[in-house]
């Protein structure tokens, strides 16, 4: 160990939330929250972020440092409801929808060897559900995007078949409606629209999850789209493939397990991220509105609300969260919020680093 190492203040366990699909401006496309999750990782050293964050289709970071947790999970997570225990190797079971064409299941197969071969990931068995699962997809008031599936219950079927095959988690493919000429994949690859497919994705993951208690997460099987000379870069890790699926693989290989929490004494070994040890929740300062926001900030947790525009307008001040116990710190980007997660890991009280600083007066 360096001097410098044993100057490092202890990890401060930080939840990053980016929400699926409402456009955020960072973190709104597939992976472009990467190098967030990076930066804050380094800052807290160590990060709990879901899927939404971390998958960019072909493209992937493995950092132990960053805990890939499933929306639903993390929502528990934050509600002291389970608990994180981190994990060298996950086997996980690859679900594939029965509505998938011949060659593009080949294609994900072929994706699966290649993880297998080229990044040593244990992967198996593969199970096809019973019959299509028929996914829609749609769109809110707000303009967020949701989605639904016919067949739920051939879904959690296939799930239960991979878990009593011995799968400790679980990617699941399920084939997704093309629209190459809509107007909002267009929009969306130019830069000024939301994902379409992100609210559906959602849907699944945190229904299998629910259900099956051990990691899920899921990659869309989509027809190739042709080439957008004008693509937005944020958009490019979609088009690199035939398939999203390596980045779901990477990530679930070492997600924690899922462990159902009790009570701060419950003894599950010293490498657990027990939800009373979470530090810090980052999120856009206009999506303060979810479970895991509300309910870390219930608890007492920092909440820092940062600048990333979006569809919604759900602040602090509009849920009146502001109270002496559980600051609300606001940050301007994601730079700044890192700042933050580091004062806090310091033990500095954020306020020092802000002027002018009013001077104390008894009450």
């Amino acid at each position: 160990m360096t001097g410098l190492e044993g100057l490092r203040a202890p990890a401060l366990p930080t939840l990053l939330v980016i929400p699926t699909g409402i456009g955020c401006e960072q973190g709104g496309y597939a992976g472009d929250g990467l190098p967030v999750a990076r930066l804050l990782a380094a800052a807290s050293g160590s990060l709990i972020t879901h899927p939404n964050v971390m998958n960019a289709a072909a493209l992937y970071w493995s950092d132990p440092r960053i805990q890939y947790v499933e929306g639903w999970a993390l929502d528990r997570f934050a509600a002291a409801q389970l608990a994180l225990r981190p994990v060298r190797r996950q086997r996980v079971g690859l679900l594939l929808d029965a509505g998938i064409e011949p060659e593009l299941r080949a294609r994900h197969l072929q994706a699966a060897d290649g993880c297998r071969v080229s990044l040593g990931l244990d992967i198996g068995p593969v199970v096809t559900t019973e019959l299509p699962l028929q996914v829609s997809l749609g769109c809110g008031p707000s303009g967020a995007s949701w989605g639904t599936l016919a067949r739920p219950d051939a879904l959690l079927r296939a799930g239960e078949r991979l878990r009593d095959a011995g799968a400790s988690a679980i990617a699941v493919v399920a084939r997704f409606p093309d629209d190459p000429d809509s107007a909002a994949l267009a929009a969306y690859r130019g830069g000024g629209g939301v994902d379409a497919l992100a609210g559906a994705e959602a849907v699944i993951s945190h229904l299998l999850s629910d259900h099956l208690r051990i990691p899920c997460a899921h990659a869309p099987a989509l027809s190739p789209l042709p080439l957008d000379p004008a693509l937005d870069p944020r958009a490019a890790g979609e088009e690199l493939g035939h398939t999203f699926l390596p980045c779901v693989l990477v990530g679930l290989s070492r997600a924690p397990d899922l462990i159902a929490w009790a009570s701060p004494a419950s003894d599950q070994g010293p490498d657990l991220l027990r939800p009373e040890s979470l530090g810090a929740v980052v999120a856009p300062a206009g999506a303060l509105g979810g479970a895991a926001v509300l309910a870390a900030h219930g608890r007492g947790v920092p909440v820092i609300s940062v600048a990333n525009p979006c569809l919604l307008a759900v602040t602090a001040e509009a849920l009146g969260l502001e109270r002496a116990d559980a600051p609300v710190l606001a940050a301007r980007s994601y730079s700044e919020a890192a700042g933050l997660v580091l004062a806090l890991r310091e033990g500095l009280n954020p306020a020092a680093l802000q002027r002018p600083i009013p001077a104390l007066a008894e009450r």
